[in-house]
């Protein structure tokens, strides 16, 4: 029999979990309001838990966990995913912040007030091997994956990452994230870490700079924000003014070098990168303004096996590969040379899809831009193509400022300037949808321009 773990790490009942509207919502109203909805689910083992409202997803992630549920995280709200979560996990419910017309499960929109004003006078425990969630890949490096979350290595990694990103035991931190809870990056920074290590968070994810900046003005100190590459370059291309930020904390996507540079001397803050994947959780951490090297978290090391890297012990379940390039520096320290699938071969040349990424975005006026591979049936390349957002840039400027850092093999035919790009809500491309806008790139020509619908930006 495992042992049990609090639900909570407040040691203060009185204490903030969370802040709405500026003002507090104690553990105490948390663990009523997460016993009353327990309390209401209806039967089943699953519960899809689809609030975009972060406290309310708290509130149905401690729900679920107090009643035995398991919660499934998908990776988007589209029919198509919402369909194949309902085949897989039949017989399940979803919690909403309101009705959603595209479930095929039965949708219990959350239940505001239902908890009685009574003292809670004991911090309810979960069972250390209880299965607590259902993890979704994004899909951005194809069909979505499940991965399996128990609460014991859930809490053991909210402690690790507590402690490599330096956030002091004791202190109450404000947590904003601009990424969605479902995602794993998501759940483990901005809902498990707050719950367990006794911090609070705001409700929202906020998507513009303002809306940033809001947020955190009404955050009491010290703030953390949980975020990534795509709202840091954000918030430094709005001049937006931020308060005092005790650590903005980068996942996702690689952070630029240079952006975090920026970031800490316009924020006055320090910027971390994490490094993590939907099946290993987060387990390494690196100051990019410091050093290129991640190190890995608490009990976690890095091993080779063949052509693969592995991590393993600490929160990781069992031996995890990824499929990320390394080089070892010892089985704690690694650098990241990019995902083994970016690597490309054109007329006898290589690269890596992230460093033409980077480079496409280090260009002035270039707002967002990523390369895409077009392959033949027989696997080799057939086109590579850029997609970029740069209003007041044209095709052949862009060309002429990438021809000075990128080999003419890998210039883009053709570069095709969008709107948006169509990215989820963590900031990740997925891949159906780059196919998807690189076919119709096929269809024009170079210079022309295409509008993409923002309904496709999947959540």
């Amino acid at each position: 029999m495992s042992a049990r773990l609090k639900l909570i790490g407040h040691r203060d009942l009185d204490q903030a979990i969370a802040w709405r509207n500026g003002m507090a919502v104690s553990a105490r109203r948390f663990i009523a309001d997460a016993e009353a909805l327990a309390a209401a689910l209806p039967p089943g083992t699953h519960l899809l838990n689809l609030c975009e409202d972060r406290y309310r997803f708290m509130v149905g992630f401690a729900a679920a966990l107090i009643a035995g549920r398991i919660t499934l995280l998908p990776p988007n709200r589209t029919e198509q995913m919402l369909a194949r979560m309902a085949e897989a996990h039949p017989g399940g419910t979803a919690l909403a912040d309101e009705p959603i017309a595209e479930a095929r499960s039965d949708v219990m929109v959350f239940p505001e007030g239902s908890a009685q004003d009574v003292p809670v006078v004991r911090v309810p425990s979960i069972p250390g091997d209880h299965l607590a969630a259902i993890v979704y890949t994004s899909g951005s490096t194809g069909e979505p994956q499940p991965n399996r979350k128990r609460w014991e290595k859930l809490v053991t990694g909210a402690h690790a990452e507590q402690a490599a990103l330096g956030l002091e035991p004791g202190i109450a931190y404000s947590f904003l994230g601009t990424i969605p809870p479902q995602h794993m990056y998501g759940l483990e920074s901005t809902v498990v870490m707050p719950m367990t290590t006794g911090g609070a968070i705001h409700p929202a994810r906020p998507l513009l700079a303002h809306d940033v900046a809001r947020a955190l003005h009404s955050l009491p100190a010290p703030r953390v924000l949980i975020t990534t590459p795509i709202h840091i370059r954000a918030c430094l291309t709005s001049h937006v003014s931020l308060p005092p930020v005790e650590l903005i904390v980068s996942a996702a996507a690689p952070l630029a070098p240079d952006a975090a540079a920026n970031a800490e001397q316009r924020f006055h803050t320090h910027v971390l990168e994490m490094y993590g994947s939907s099946e290993t959780g987060v387990v390494a951490t690196r100051r990019p303004t410091v050093s290129p090297a991640f190190r890995t978290m608490r009990n976690i090391r890095l091993e080779r096996d063949g052509d693969l890297w592995l991590f393993t012990g600490g929160h990781v379940p069992g031996r995890v590969p990824v499929s990320d390039l390394m080089r070892r520096i010892s089985d704690t320290e690694f650098l990241l040379e990019g995902r083994a699938t970016d690597m490309i071969n054109i007329a006898g040349k290589r690269a890596s899809l992230g460093d033409l990424n980077h480079r496409l975005l280090e260009i002035p006026g270039v707002q967002d831009g990523v390369f895409h591979v077009r392959e033949a049936p027989n696997g080799a390349v057939a086109r590579l193509v850029a997609l970029v957002v740069a209003p007041d840039l044209s095709t052949g400027e862009i060309l002429a400022a990438l021809r000075r850092s990128v080999d003419p093999a890998f210039l883009p035919r053709p570069l095709l300037k969008v709107s948006q790009l169509p990215r989820a809500a963590t900031g990740k491309l997925p891949l159906e949808a780059l196919h998807e806008l690189a076919a119709e790139a096929e269809q024009i020509m170079p210079d022309a321009s295409l509008k993409v619908d923002g309904s496709r930006n999947a959540g």
